[in-house]
């Protein structure tokens, strides 16, 4: 049952150390993102993970698929290292990471952490062995790794043992129900033997992805009590635009708000061209919404309606919340506690005034037919009326003086409007 009012408790975990990344053990949700090029092109895959990086992704994984990926992954290191960008890479392994991992010890000593998809690994001896060797390999580099099953690329030995002891079964579970426990006992049956080659249980994350809402719901809620590793969340192949958001959204809304879940990742597919941060901002958001963590001012804005004729609210709603993301890479470091700050860009006389004084700044604008001002209000206290051409500038300028007064090192802490 989903909580009235407010999240549950988070589940209780063991924490994983992520290149000085805590994961799980009560720490605050993490947001990772992957690249989606080539790894073996370094000036590329730099260029992105800085972009990633700045962003506001805590981890980034790359894709480590080939020897000349692998060969790049210790000068990333160094390059990212240069420009004082120390974001942990993830190295993802499929079919032949046990090679890599040998061949390019740079690289294996390079990444923060490796992910493992026991699906991928081999077959039969084969799988063993090689799922040992990367095992190994993370136990002699210090390394943990995310034992991540995908309901595309599951283990098919694993899926027919688990087939053949459903069939003797007086109420065999259904399709559907074999599936997800054949995810979740992929998962586990991994970790326990990584256990037993040596790996401690605090250097393990799990996932297990599928990509219905539904599916990664029930699936989740049944590994979670099954287990104190870590969960790493995240709707594999979500979609595009807003149906990935939305689907996204969906589950991992559930999870999170049931205490479940220590790190995720919404995995949007990019338009041809599209900006890759934007499955940072969308992780961001969802945590923000939720109330779970905060990583950049929220602009509240109405929707319009028949007296919002004029596009000017909208205009300045969007011009102020691009500038707020803009000004947070610097802000972090200077102003603590700005990720908390709310501003209100209202379109009339309706519900303007009083969401804007529920703001930390709002600005009012006048709708169609309303008089053509603009006032402006301050914790709760209007403190300016604008009019004119230059409203925007005045009213970032507004929020600028907030900032640096309400925010800055030295400034003493004031009251903030209660919201309901």
């Amino acid at each position: 049952m989903l909580a009235l009012f407010g999240p549950l408790a988070r589940r209780t975990t063991l924490r994983v150390s992520v290149g000085g990344i805590a994961v799980g053990g009560g720490a605050p949700i993490v947001v990772q993102a992957m690249t989606n090029t080539d790894t073996a092109d370094l000036a590329a895959t730099f260029e992105q993970v800085r972009a990633l990086a700045t962003a506001g992704s805590e981890l980034v994984r790359v894709t480590v698929n080939t020897p000349a990926a692998a060969a790049q992954i210790a000068p990333l290191r160094e390059r990212l290292d240069a420009v004082g960008c120390a974001v942990p890479i993830i190295g993802d392994f499929h079919f032949n990471g046990h090679k890599l991992l040998q061949q390019f010890p740079d690289c294996a000593q390079a990444l923060a952490k490796y992910r493992i998809n026991p699906g991928n690994v081999g077959r039969g001896e084969k799988r063993d062995e090689q799922f040992a060797t990367m095992i190994e390999e993370a136990c002699r580099h210090g390394k943990p790794v995310r034992i991540g099953v995908n309901w595309g690329s599951l283990d098919q030995d694993l899926l027919a043992r688990l087939m053949d002891h459903n069939a003797r079964l007086p109420q065999p579970l259904s399709p559907p129900s074999l599936m997800r426990e054949a995810l979740i006992t992929s998962a586990l049956e991994s970790a326990a033997r990584a256990e037993e080659l040596g790996l401690p249980g605090d250097r393990i994350v799990l996932s297990c992805k599928v990509s219905e809402v539904q599916d990664l719901i029930a699936v989740y809620r049944s590994l979670a009590p099954r287990c104190a590793y870590p969960l790493h969340l995240g709707l594999t192949e979500a979609g595009l635009g807003s149906k990935g958001i939305v689907a996204s959204a969906a589950a991992l809304a559930v999870l999170l708000q049931e205490g479940i879940g220590d790190t995720i990742r919404v995995s949007l597919t990019p338009e041809p061209n599209g900006d890759r941060r934007r499955e940072v901002l969308v992780a961001q958001e969802l945590l923000q919404s939720l109330g779970l963590r905060s990583f950049a001012p929220m602009v509240t804005a109405c929707p319009g309606c028949g007296r919002t004729t004029s596009t000017h609210f909208q205009e300045l709603a969007a011009s102020i919340q691009d500038w707020l993301r803009e000004q947070m890479p610097r802000w972090r470091g200077v102003y603590p506690g700005v990720e908390d700050l709310r501003v209100a860009v209202m379109g009339c006389v309706v519900n303007g005034p009083g969401e804007s004084r529920l703001a930390n700044v709002g600005i009012s604008l006048p709708g169609s037919g309303e008089i053509p001002i603009a006032p402006v209000y301050v914790d709760g206290q209007k403190t300016i009326v604008l009019k004119g051409a230059r409203i925007a500038e005045e009213f970032q300028a507004i929020v600028a003086q907030y900032v640096s007064e309400r925010f800055g090192k030295s400034a003493a802490p004031s009251s903030q409007p209660e919201r309901h």
